[in-house]
């Protein structure tokens, strides 16, 4: 199967690179000091999803903005902790594409991913983070704001995603999808293809944009 795009949008935890530990780490501090119990705390549902959306499940509205604060500077203080690394293929894929033809679309605040990708030397020249929209996904303002901001028409895009919400927000904005089975099982992905990760795909940049192919 080949794929063919004008622009690439991948998000990044879980996609790119792997934050999953961090995540566990910081959250679980974080639920102990907002006193929610594991019971409470396992019924969310965390990737995939904004800081707000997560701390809106679990706390009164009057405690939810310094809550978020809160979670984000453990989150960006565990960076350097070993709270990232990069997902196999992710150097190799992103390496074979002209900088004007990709972007990040993220659920993170822009302070976060920029301290994720930064730690694995990942410099993207367009991220769309959730400080830059009103609606995360599974709503399609992010990746539609991402096609706008690379002039790419949403149709030609792929979006790279490992969460079921993510994949919606793909789809709901007219762009193929790409699942990666990093974080969930490749039978609850719903999407154009599904492959472990970036390792089994290969790019190849021509007059008319990219080839997405599975290696063989």
């Amino acid at each position: 199967m080949t794929i063919h795009a004008h622009a690439l949008l991948f998000d990044n935890d879980g996609t790119l690179v792997s934050s999953l530990d961090s995540v566990e780490r910081c959250w679980t501090c974080w639920a102990g000091e907002y006193g929610i119990t594991a019971e409470e705390f396992g019924r969310v549902e965390l990737h995939g999803r904004t800081a707000v959306e997560i701390v809106g499940d679990l706390l009164p509205a009057r405690l939810v903005p310094e809550a978020v604060a809160r979670v984000e500077q453990l989150e960006v203080e565990d960076v350097p902790n070993g709270g990232v690394r990069l997902l196999p293929g992710t150097r190799e894929f992103l390496d074979a594409l002209p900088a004007d033809r990709w972007a990040v679309v993220t659920s993170a605040t822009r302070r976060l991913a920029e301290a994720r990708l930064g730690a694995v030397g990942i410099t993207p020249k367009s991220l769309v983070s959730a400080d830059d929209v009103s609606r995360g996904k599974p709503d399609p303002e992010p990746y539609l704001l991402a096609a706008r901001r690379l002039g790419v028409d949403p149709a030609r895009c792929v979006v790279f995603e490992d969460a079921p919400a993510g994949l919606r927000a793909g789809r709901a904005a007219g762009m193929t999808t790409v699942a990666l089975a990093t974080t969930h099982e490749a039978a609850e992905l719903d999407a154009d293809l599904v492959v472990r990760d970036l390792s089994a795909l290969s790019a190849l940049v021509t007059d008319g944009g990219v080839e997405i192919a599975v290696r063989g």
